[in-house]
């Protein structure tokens, strides 16, 4: 185990360090590799982004008390959701930031409108909701390696080993270690779920007979409720949620406007689909294996976050056990990374230059490490200190990031939109969503980001058409 973790980092530490040789030293070659990433590199880097925590330890979970329906409410829906959204947003959305030369999502939209407000509220939203996100892959990780290593490795020492050696790479090469290490780190995880997949079936006699166990053991977690997130109207708000997060997560928006052409976000799109499906349908029928191999787990003791590597530990054979440990970092570092570089880029970008003014690239670049040095820092602590379920953590961030979708969709194909709509909408949406998680607002059996989102959507129209129409010479300058 301990051989295979040092190679692993061994080979991402080499991969940021080339990178650090190949990238140039402008902000747009650290922070968007020089909007050249091509087909493969593309996709690997938004789909291993996209793997987190949540698929690998919060989904299991989640599948050990609630059954297959855990696949049916997120992986179709994010197989045929998450490409339109690349498709409808992704491809104008890097048209308009090359032409205005914009290196961040939130800086994007602020000279779309002409407007620093709207990119400074941009920015604290997404740092809001990009935590949280962060927080819970360092935790689900921590938590699985601890198990693994039979806590030989703390959950704090995993910690801070898989923050520091993300943070190593990021600062090296920026987008394009983060790109290229994604590469790696997909085809490991990916490879080790369909591996643990096929030995642990095997070993429970096949996948029929590991069936016929579940339905023997709980005919429940083969059936399709209409009870908790399975109610209709609950269904219909989390399908919200998890078909329209993934564009609004800004670690993955700066990857479609890095791409190197349209046709590399096209054909990512052809490809998400069938790589999504393999993605979460392991770890789904994993977790309601585990329920008849470690029954009793309650939903508060958390305990049921480590079902994938308690199911690892028994079925699959020992020597592998350093695999599943490096897939664990690999899942989690591919999305971290990836959100350090984008929430550092932000704060020089929206928060930093507006109010100080532009400096040095060379300087730029040195105060997007340092600030990722400091966010790595806050989510090493909060990993620590955060008492909630890896799902529960998702579940709120991904609602949070919904609330910004009216302004990312609206910005980009609706001329009409104004600045003061922009503003209304994420001020009204995230009000809403935070009433609503409170339990102060009535919710009429919906969940709360259902709510949020029709009150961006209706703050975005409404105060759009009540003001001043965006200035022609803006607008051409965004749309051309």
């Amino acid at each position: 185990m301990i051989a295979a973790v040092v190679f692993y980092i061994l080979m991402v530490v080499v991969v940021g360090a080339w990178a650090t040789r190949t990238a140039g030293k402008s902000p747009e070659e650290y922070f968007l590799a020089g909007r050249r990433l091509g087909l493969v590199v593309l996709f690997m880097a938004l789909f291993g982004t996209n793997s987190t925590a949540f698929v690998f330890i919060g989904a299991p979970g989640k599948a050990y008390h609630e059954g297959v329906g855990m696949f049916s409410i997120n992986a179709p829906i994010v197989a045929l959701c998450t490409p339109l959204t690349f498709l409808l947003v992704g491809i104008p959305a890097r048209r308009m930031a090359g032409r205005l030369k914009a290196l961040t999502p939130a800086e994007l939209y602020s000279r779309r409108f002409g407007s620093h407000a709207v990119g400074i509220l941009l920015f604290l939203f997404y740092t809001a909701y990009t935590i949280p996100y962060m927080v819970l892959a360092v935790k689900g990780a921590a938590i699985t390696l601890e198990g693994m290593t039979g806590g030989a490795v703390t959950v704090w020492m995993a910690a801070l080993a898989i923050v520091g050696v993300a943070l190593i790479y990021v600062t090296l090469g920026g987008m394009q270690a983060t790109a290229w290490t994604n590469v790696l780190q997909g085809v490991i995880f990916l490879g080790f779920l369909i591996m643990a997949f096929f030995f642990i079936s095997n070993d429970m006699g096949g996948l029929k007979a590991a069936m016929e166990s579940v339905r023997a053991h709980d005919e429940s977690l083969l059936e399709i409720t209409r009870q908790g997130l399975y109610e209709p109207r609950k269904w219909i708000s989390w399908s919200l949620v998890i078909s329209l997060a993934v564009i609004a997560f800004p670690h993955m928006f700066v990857r479609l406007m890095a791409a190197g052409s349209e046709q590399a976000i096209k054909g990512v799109c052809r490809l998400y689909p069938i790589a999504l499906l393999a993605l979460w349908l392991p770890p789904v029928l994993i977790g309601i294996w585990g329920a008849v191999e470690f029954p009793g787990f309650t939903v508060a003791s958390h305990d049921s976050d480590r079902i994938l590597q308690l199911m690892v530990d028994k079925h699959m054979p020992a020597a592998l056990g350093g695999l599943g440990l490096v897939a664990v970092l690999a899942v989690v570092m591919s999305s971290l990374d990836a959100m350090i570089l984008t929430l550092s880029s932000m704060l020089l970008r929206d928060a930093l230059r507006p109010v100080f003014g532009a400096r040095s690239e060379s300087a730029g670049v040195m105060a997007g490490r340092l600030f990722g040095l400091a966010i790595g820092a806050g989510v090493f602590v909060l990993s620590l200190t955060w008492d909630s379920s890896v799902f529960d953590i998702g579940r709120k961030a991904f609602s949070g990031f919904v609330a910004l979708t009216p302004t990312l969709f609206l910005g980009v194909l609706w001329k009409r939109f104004t600045a003061a709509g922009a503003i209304a909408s994420l001020l009204v949406g995230n009000g809403v969503l935070f009433l609503g998680f409170a339990g102060t607002i009535p919710l009429g059996g919906f969940l709360p980001v259902f709510w949020a989102l029709i009150a961006g959507v209706a703050a975005a129209l409404v105060v759009s058409l009540a003001t001043r129409p965006t200035e022609p010479e803006t607008l051409e300058r965004a749309f051309g």
